[in-house]
């Protein structure tokens, strides 16, 4: 059954985040949601990203499509993310381990169309991003401080959603999703721990945050990679890296999780993804280089192709939300391509 919150519990709805890092349990992005911006779109879906009552036949032009490259030259980028206000994309560019713990620095660079690229944030540690609920902050799945932060995106100042579970460091947060409502899911393989010491037992898991609690989802996956809400909130998509697998997860209408099941046995280890306003489901392989593109029901409908190697994430952005961002290439010449797509989606 699809959820459809009341005006009365949306016009009440209100989550903050301090200007300064929090203590455990302290409340995750936004500001207040009013009751017009919460049902632009379902819960899963951020306000906005999926025009109502729209019908939608094949996402791809052809079944093999090939994504231009945009720009290239970059270290190692992750994490696109769509901004609306103000018609840019922002994402991810690691660079090589450093420090005693060989930590990965992480700039976060700022696309605007059709060839303006800048530093958005120095020394982000960022890897995945997503917009918070009022679109007013940037969410980033931080691994230098093995953390999942916020950014807000008036004057870059820097917050804490997750530092840790039941007082244990995480391992390196690596992909986020945060639903219409604020709460935020993330996964937590161990790619960029570094030398750093591990508190997690050797588990690999998914997380939830949700009225400032961070809850297990599941620690039984082997390196949990991407992660994506469906558009009406029912389903939570995460690519599980070292078994080739996407699970999908049942949600509840407070944001909980439910049974787990396969989605699709997958190829060449699965990475970043994102879901359109069909519900189709996009996610990329570092493998094959590309971006397998499935129905709801885990049909294939064909594929994306961007560069040659190490395929690593995907968000639809464009004044329609129709053109697909990828970030693919090798380590060095890592590069930023698009192409224009069928059908809307998730900004990230």
């Amino acid at each position: 059954m699809t959820w459809r919150p009341t005006i009365a519990a949306l016009a009440g709805l209100c989550l903050a985040v301090s200007a300064t890092p929090l203590p455990a349990g302290a409340a995750v992005a936004a500001a207040h949601v009013s009751a017009h911006a919460a049902l632009a779109g379902p819960p899963g879906a951020p306000p906005g990203a999926c025009p109502t009552g729209g019908s939608y036949g094949s996402p791809l032009p052809a079944s093999t499509v090939t994504a231009p490259r945009i720009q290239g030259g970059f270290t190692f980028l992750e994490g696109p993310v769509w901004v609306a206000d103000g018609g840019y994309l922002l994402f991810s560019d690691m660079t090589a381990g450093t420090g005693p713990y060989n930590v990965q620095p992480s700039t976060i660079r700022r696309f605007t169309a059709p060839a303006t690229f800048d530093t958005f944030i120095t020394n982000a540690g960022s890897n995945g991003l997503a917009l918070s609920a009022d679109a007013q902050q940037l969410v980033a799945a931080t691994h230098d401080q093995r953390s999942v932060s916020s950014y807000r995106l008036s004057d870059r100042a820097r917050s804490t959603v997750a530092p840790n579970y039941q007082g244990r460091a995480f391992n390196s947060p690596n992909d986020v999703a945060v639903r219409s409502d604020g709460v935020v899911y993330f996964t937590d393989p161990n790619f960029q721990r570094g030398n750093r010491p591990d508190q997690m037992s050797g588990r690999t898991s998914v997380f939830r945050v949700s009225n400032g609690q961070v809850s297990l989802v599941d620690d039984r996956l082997r390196q949990p990679n991407g992660i994506s809400l469906s558009t009406d909130g029912t389903a939570l998509y995460v690519g599980a890296y070292s078994e080739n697998k996407i699970y999908k997860y049942a949600v509840q209408p407070d944001g909980s999780i439910g049974a787990r099941s396969v989605f699709v046995n997958y190829i060449g280890g699965p990475d970043g993804g994102t879901i359109d306003c069909a519900g189709n489901v996009y996610w990329t392989s570092g493998g094959d280089s590309l971006v397998h593109v499935y129905s709801p029901a885990g049909t294939e409908l064909g594929t994306i192709r961007s560069g040659n190697s190490g395929t690593t994430n995907v968000a639809f952005g464009g004044p329609d939300r129709q053109t697909l961002f990828v970030t693919s290439g090798r380590w060095g010449d890592s590069g930023l391509y698009s192409v224009r797509l069928n059908v809307p989606g998730y900004p990230y």
